[in-house]
Protein backbone atom coordinates (compact mmCIF):
# COMPACT_ATOMS: atom_id res chain seq x y z
CA UNK A 1 0.00 0.00 0.00
CA UNK A 2 1.25 3.50 -0.81
CA UNK A 3 1.49 6.35 1.69
CA UNK A 4 -1.29 8.07 -0.22
CA UNK A 5 -3.62 5.07 0.03
CA UNK A 6 -2.83 4.48 3.70
CA UNK A 7 -3.55 8.03 4.80
CA UNK A 8 -6.47 8.59 2.47
CA UNK A 9 -8.06 5.75 4.43
CA UNK A 10 -7.12 7.40 7.74
CA UNK A 11 -8.69 10.68 6.63
CA UNK A 12 -11.83 8.99 5.37
CA UNK A 13 -12.57 7.33 8.71
CA UNK A 14 -11.68 10.31 10.89
CA UNK A 15 -8.29 9.21 12.16
CA UNK A 16 -6.77 12.53 11.06
CA UNK A 17 -8.35 14.21 14.08
CA UNK A 18 -6.98 11.46 16.29
CA UNK A 19 -3.46 12.42 15.22
CA UNK A 20 -3.93 15.84 16.77
CA UNK A 21 -5.26 14.37 20.01
CA UNK A 22 -2.28 12.01 20.33
CA UNK A 23 0.51 14.36 19.27
CA UNK A 24 -0.53 17.65 20.86
CA UNK A 25 0.87 16.72 24.29
CA UNK A 26 4.43 17.11 23.01
CA UNK A 27 3.88 19.00 19.74
CA UNK A 28 2.75 22.15 21.53
CA UNK A 29 6.02 22.35 23.45
CA UNK A 30 8.10 21.92 20.28
CA UNK A 31 5.98 24.43 18.35
CA UNK A 32 6.46 26.99 21.13
CA UNK A 33 10.22 26.88 20.52
CA UNK A 34 9.99 27.79 16.85
CA UNK A 35 11.30 31.32 16.22
CA UNK A 36 8.40 32.32 13.98
CA UNK A 37 8.03 36.06 13.50
CA UNK A 38 5.19 38.06 11.91
CA UNK A 39 5.25 37.66 8.16
CA UNK A 40 7.30 34.45 8.12
CA UNK A 41 6.42 31.66 5.69
CA UNK A 42 6.02 28.25 7.34
CA UNK A 43 5.74 24.80 5.76
CA UNK A 44 4.03 22.00 7.69
CA UNK A 45 5.46 18.85 6.10
CA UNK A 46 3.14 15.87 6.33
CA UNK A 47 0.46 18.11 7.76
CA UNK A 48 -2.33 15.58 8.31
CA UNK A 49 -5.26 17.50 9.75
CA UNK A 50 -3.20 20.70 9.66
CA UNK A 51 -3.35 21.33 13.40
CA UNK A 52 0.31 22.41 13.73
CA UNK A 53 0.16 25.00 10.97
CA UNK A 54 -3.05 26.45 12.34
CA UNK A 55 -1.53 26.68 15.80
CA UNK A 56 1.53 28.51 14.47
CA UNK A 57 -0.63 30.93 12.51
CA UNK A 58 -2.81 31.67 15.51
CA UNK A 59 0.03 32.03 18.02
CA UNK A 60 2.75 33.71 15.98
CA UNK A 61 0.89 35.53 13.21
CA UNK A 62 2.98 33.85 10.53
CA UNK A 63 2.50 35.55 7.21
CA UNK A 64 1.66 32.38 5.33
CA UNK A 65 1.39 28.72 6.30
CA UNK A 66 1.46 25.88 3.80
CA UNK A 67 0.51 22.34 4.73
CA UNK A 68 1.83 19.61 2.44
CA UNK A 69 0.69 16.02 2.57
CA UNK A 70 0.88 13.05 0.23
CA UNK A 71 -2.78 12.26 0.89
CA UNK A 72 -5.40 14.23 -1.06
CA UNK A 73 -8.02 13.26 1.52
CA UNK A 74 -5.89 14.62 4.37
CA UNK A 75 -5.44 17.97 2.63
CA UNK A 76 -9.14 18.10 1.79
CA UNK A 77 -10.04 17.59 5.45
CA UNK A 78 -7.43 20.11 6.59
CA UNK A 79 -8.89 22.79 4.32
CA UNK A 80 -12.28 22.21 5.90
CA UNK A 81 -10.88 22.86 9.38
CA UNK A 82 -9.88 26.48 8.75
CA UNK A 83 -11.27 29.59 7.09
CA UNK A 84 -7.97 31.49 7.26
CA UNK A 85 -7.02 32.61 3.74
CA UNK A 86 -3.33 32.63 4.73
CA UNK A 87 -3.33 28.90 5.49
CA UNK A 88 -3.21 26.71 2.38
CA UNK A 89 -2.81 23.01 1.65
CA UNK A 90 -1.17 21.18 -1.22
CA UNK A 91 -0.74 17.54 -2.19
CA UNK A 92 2.94 16.85 -2.73
CA UNK A 93 5.91 14.54 -2.48
CA UNK A 94 8.51 14.88 0.28
CA UNK A 95 11.23 14.29 -2.29
CA UNK A 96 10.18 17.11 -4.63
CA UNK A 97 8.77 20.00 -2.63
CA UNK A 98 6.74 22.37 -4.84
CA UNK A 99 8.46 25.50 -3.55
CA UNK A 100 11.20 27.71 -4.92
CA UNK A 101 14.74 27.80 -3.54
CA UNK A 102 15.13 29.97 -0.42
CA UNK A 103 11.38 30.61 -0.16
CA UNK A 104 10.47 29.20 3.28
CA UNK A 105 11.42 30.57 6.71
CA UNK A 106 10.58 27.52 8.81
CA UNK A 107 9.68 23.88 8.17
CA UNK A 108 7.86 21.76 10.74
CA UNK A 109 7.12 18.04 10.67
CA UNK A 110 5.55 15.83 13.34
CA UNK A 111 5.32 12.05 13.04
CA UNK A 112 5.68 12.18 9.26
CA UNK A 113 9.36 12.36 8.35
CA UNK A 114 9.93 8.63 8.69
CA UNK A 115 7.38 7.95 5.94
CA UNK A 116 9.64 9.61 3.35
CA UNK A 117 10.66 7.10 0.67
CA UNK A 118 14.15 8.66 0.71
CA UNK A 119 14.70 10.64 3.93
CA UNK A 120 18.07 11.95 2.76
CA UNK A 121 16.45 13.38 -0.36
CA UNK A 122 13.75 14.96 1.81
CA UNK A 123 16.40 16.66 3.93
CA UNK A 124 18.11 18.01 0.83
CA UNK A 125 14.77 19.38 -0.34
CA UNK A 126 14.15 21.00 3.05
CA UNK A 127 17.59 22.59 2.87
CA UNK A 128 16.88 23.83 -0.66
CA UNK A 129 13.64 25.61 0.17
CA UNK A 130 14.82 27.15 3.46
CA UNK A 131 16.08 30.70 3.47
CA UNK A 132 19.44 31.37 5.17
CA UNK A 133 18.82 31.23 8.91
CA UNK A 134 15.62 29.23 8.39
CA UNK A 135 14.86 26.33 10.71
CA UNK A 136 13.69 22.74 10.38
CA UNK A 137 11.89 21.27 13.40
CA UNK A 138 11.63 17.49 13.02
CA UNK A 139 9.63 15.66 15.70
CA UNK A 140 9.27 11.87 15.81
CA UNK A 141 8.14 9.23 18.29
CA UNK A 142 9.32 6.38 16.08
CA UNK A 143 13.08 6.21 16.57
CA UNK A 144 15.62 3.56 17.52
CA UNK A 145 16.15 4.45 21.18
CA UNK A 146 12.41 4.35 21.81
CA UNK A 147 12.21 0.56 22.09
CA UNK A 148 8.47 0.77 22.63
CA UNK A 149 8.00 2.03 19.07
CA UNK A 150 9.76 -0.85 17.34
CA UNK A 151 6.61 -2.88 16.65
CA UNK A 152 4.75 0.05 15.06
CA UNK A 153 5.88 -1.03 11.61
CA UNK A 154 3.81 -4.20 12.05
CA UNK A 155 0.65 -2.11 12.30
CA UNK A 156 0.99 -0.05 9.13
CA UNK A 157 1.26 -1.09 5.50
CA UNK A 158 3.86 1.47 4.39
CA UNK A 159 7.60 1.34 5.03
CA UNK A 160 8.99 3.47 7.85
CA UNK A 161 12.56 4.60 8.54
CA UNK A 162 13.75 4.10 12.12
CA UNK A 163 16.92 6.09 12.82
CA UNK A 164 19.02 6.53 15.94
CA UNK A 165 19.39 9.99 17.42
CA UNK A 166 22.90 10.21 16.02
CA UNK A 167 21.68 9.16 12.56
CA UNK A 168 19.32 12.14 12.55
CA UNK A 169 22.16 14.50 13.40
CA UNK A 170 24.45 12.99 10.77
CA UNK A 171 21.76 13.12 8.07
CA UNK A 172 20.95 16.75 8.88
CA UNK A 173 24.62 17.68 8.56
CA UNK A 174 25.00 15.72 5.33
CA UNK A 175 22.11 17.72 3.86
CA UNK A 176 23.81 21.00 4.77
CA UNK A 177 21.84 21.81 7.90
CA UNK A 178 23.48 22.91 11.13
CA UNK A 179 22.17 20.86 14.07
CA UNK A 180 21.10 23.48 16.60
CA UNK A 181 19.59 21.16 19.18
CA UNK A 182 18.27 17.69 19.81
CA UNK A 183 16.37 16.44 22.82
CA UNK A 184 13.41 14.37 23.94
CA UNK A 185 10.21 16.10 24.98
CA UNK A 186 8.35 14.03 27.59
CA UNK A 187 4.62 13.49 27.40
CA UNK A 188 3.46 14.57 30.84
CA UNK A 189 -0.25 14.52 29.99
CA UNK A 190 -1.02 10.96 28.94
CA UNK A 191 -2.59 9.36 32.00
CA UNK A 192 -0.67 6.43 33.43
CA UNK A 193 -2.79 4.13 35.65
CA UNK A 194 -1.75 2.76 39.02
CA UNK A 195 0.36 -0.37 39.16
CA UNK A 196 -2.72 -2.45 40.00
CA UNK A 197 -4.15 -1.83 36.50
CA UNK A 198 -1.32 -3.68 34.74
CA UNK A 199 -0.94 -5.57 32.52
CA UNK A 200 -3.30 -3.74 30.13
CA UNK A 201 -4.18 -4.48 26.52
CA UNK A 202 -1.20 -2.39 25.44
CA UNK A 203 1.33 -2.56 28.28
CA UNK A 204 2.86 -5.39 30.28
CA UNK A 205 4.13 -3.15 33.08
CA UNK A 206 3.63 0.35 34.38
CA UNK A 207 7.40 0.90 34.12
CA UNK A 208 7.23 0.36 30.35
CA UNK A 209 4.44 2.90 29.96
CA UNK A 210 6.27 5.45 32.13
CA UNK A 211 9.44 4.94 30.08
CA UNK A 212 7.59 5.35 26.78
CA UNK A 213 5.80 8.59 27.64
CA UNK A 214 7.81 10.26 30.38
CA UNK A 215 11.35 9.34 29.29
CA UNK A 216 11.41 8.72 25.52
CA UNK A 217 8.51 10.98 24.57
CA UNK A 218 9.08 12.80 21.28
CA UNK A 219 12.53 13.16 19.74
CA UNK A 220 13.03 16.69 18.42
CA UNK A 221 15.92 17.50 16.09
CA UNK A 222 16.36 21.11 14.99
CA UNK A 223 18.36 22.11 11.94
CA UNK A 224 19.30 25.59 10.74
CA UNK A 225 20.09 26.57 7.14
CA UNK A 226 23.42 28.43 7.00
Amino acid sequence: MSVREEFDAWAADGRDKGMEDRHWHTARHALARMPVEPGDVVLDLGCGSGYAGRALKDADDAGRVYGLDGSPEMTRNARAYTEDADVGYVVGDFGALPFADDSIDHVWTMEAFYYASDPHETLREVRRVLRPGGTFYCAVNYYEENVHSHDWQDNIAVDMTRWRREEYREAFRDAGLIVAEQDSIPDEETEIPDESAFPTDSWETREDMVERYREYGTLLTVGVAP
